[in-house]
């Protein structure tokens, strides 16, 4: 029974070589993730250790260096800005006015041309000879008409002395005022001549520039021809077009209801040089609904051109000029979850976390309206790694504005 239970019992069977296979994967999966967690940990300890003596050099180390500017007073201009484009007080399309051969040009391209300055000449030859056609038509007409009034005159004689019918004399005085209408149309085809004759001389209608020709002399040109012959375009004066949002209109409205003329500059694209200066002339008569914006409309002497039509210029609005105001540099200004705020230097080379009020900001200043002092020294630069009570190594602006230095309480406009 022994034999038959040894020769009946399983022999065991090797382990298959895939399971060794997964469990080596998941040795190497293991080791893995613990070297990413060392890793992870110790970059992780590097950065508190570092963090840890940035902020005890801050609280207690080496000042950081920063640069630093009094607060000062200035009369400080007040602008409205936009994007506008230069327009031309007129633009005329120099057409003839009638149909014939242009025999010569007068003008250069590009020239600056006066009213009633001779541009082209069509061919007159044509209108001299409808003129001497309707002059001689009129000579005909005023003999026909003066033998027809002496004929009236002896027919109302003889119709005194009962020698004709009075039809005769009734039909003899219509003829004379046939003859006078027949004398009116002749004249009307003389002036009528005469006009193309002088449309045959054509004149700048305006002062201004001439742009490019658009028709040789020799072609023919006619009065339905849409291209016209040059485009005149008067720039001085000339006008900029720009809009502005609607929340300034009320402010700008009541201004000019008191009369008062307000100052309008042209700057190029990218506001560095100032092309030229002008006067507000009008306000457009309705708000654009899409843009939420209004069109300003400025007048420019341009006297030395200046500004050329459609032209994109900035245009600046000098709405007021607030005196006495206390400015900062615009990059004092700090903002965070408390509001706007300041980084103001103490007495013992600590600065101090200050609230304030800005107003407006222009050219790269702004104003404050409550929480400093004219004189009280900011922090322009290297703000972003100061807190409120970190020590700090007060240094001048690289390049110090002549008006500011050594007057934190002078007066003048900011740049």
């Amino acid at each position: 029974m022994t034999e038959e239970m040894t020769q009946n019992r399983i022999p065991p069977q090797p382990e298959p070589a895939s399971a060794n296979r997964a469990w080596w994967k998941l040795v190497l999966i293991s080791i893995c993730i613990l070297l990413v967690c060392i890793v992870g940990y110790r970059i992780w300890s590097s950065k508190a250790v570092k963090q840890a003596a940035g902020d005890k050099k801050q609280a207690g180390g080496m000042p950081v260096p920063v640069v630093m500017l009094a607060a000062r007073s200035c009369a400080l201009p007040v602008y409205l800005n936009g994007l506008g484009s230069v327009v031309p007080v007129n633009t005329v399309t120099v057409r003839s006015r009638v149909d014939g051969q242009l025999m010569e040009v007068f003008f250069k391209e590009g020239q600056e041309v006066a009213k009633g300055a001779l541009l082209a000449l069509i061919d007159p030859r044509p209108f001299q000879v409808q003129l001497s056609q309707a002059e001689g038509q009129l000579m005909r007409d005023k003999e026909l008409l003066q033998n027809a009034r002496l004929d009236l005159e002896r027919y109302k004689t003889l119709w005194g002395q009962d020698s004709i019918p009075r039809q005769q004399l009734d039909t003899q005085q219509a003829l004379v005022r046939q003859y006078e209408g027949t004398v009116k149309v002749d004249q009307g085809q003389i002036d009528s001549a005469r006009l193309n004759l002088t449309y045959s001389r054509i004149v700048a209608p305006v002062a201004g520039r001439v742009g490019l020709r658009t028709v040789d002399p020799g072609n023919m040109v006619k009065a339905a021809d849409t291209g016209g012959l040059v485009t005149i375009t008067q720039q001085r004066p000339i006008s900029v077009v720009f809009p502005l949002p609607e929340d300034s209109l009320p402010k700008v409205l009541a201004r000019m209801r008191q009369g008062e003329r307000l100052t309008v500059e042209a700057w190029d694209r990218e506001m560095k040089q100032k092309l030229a200066t002008g006067t507000l002339l009008t306000v457009d008569n309705q708000i654009d609904p899409t843009t939420g914006t209004v069109k300003f409309k400025a007048a420019f002497s341009n006297s030395a051109n200046e500004l050329f039509p459609n032209q994109f210029v900035n245009a600046r609005l000098l709405l007021e000029t607030k005196q006495d105001a206390i400015v900062i540099p615009s990059a004092a200004v700090q903002r965070g979850p408390q509001g706007a705020f300041i980084f103001q230097l103490k007495p013992d080379k600590t600065v101090m976390m200050k609230p304030v009020k800005p107003g407006i900001a222009q050219g790269g200043e702004t104003a404050i309206l409550e929480g400093l002092a004219v004189g009280d020294l900011v922090v322009i630069e290297g703000a972003e790694r100061l807190r409120d009570g970190s020590k700090v190594e007060p240094k001048e602006p690289a390049r110090p504005d002549s008006g500011r230095s050594g007057q934190a309480g002078g007066k003048g406009a900011p740049r």
